[in-house]
């Protein structure tokens, strides 16, 4: 128990983060159009972020429906780091 109370922010980093990768490359894999592998290790980042702030794609849905989900996820991981530094 004094294990998990003295790591939580690491626990609660690490749970929270996991899906990351998994949400990150459908996205990457929406705005770039491919379902390949790929495009995970490649170093592209200039759509991406103006596909994560504008809206490049109006008219596809599921684009719009993922975007808003994964401004959410990373909007929720950034209360989270600030809630880190605020009582570490």
């Amino acid at each position: 128990m004094t294990f998990i109370l003295n790591n939580l922010w690491l626990i609660l980093f690490v749970v929270w983060g996991l899906p990351l990768s998994m949400y990150r490359s459908k996205f990457r894999k929406i705005v770039y159009q491919t379902n390949s592998w790929i495009i995970n290790i490649k170093p592209v980042f200039l759509k991406e972020i103006k596909a994560l702030i504008g809206n490049i794609y109006p008219e596809n849905h599921s684009y719009l429906k993922f975007r808003n989900f994964y401004r959410f996820y990373l909007a929720l991981y950034f209360v989270l780091f600030l809630l880190y530094l605020y009582f570490k």
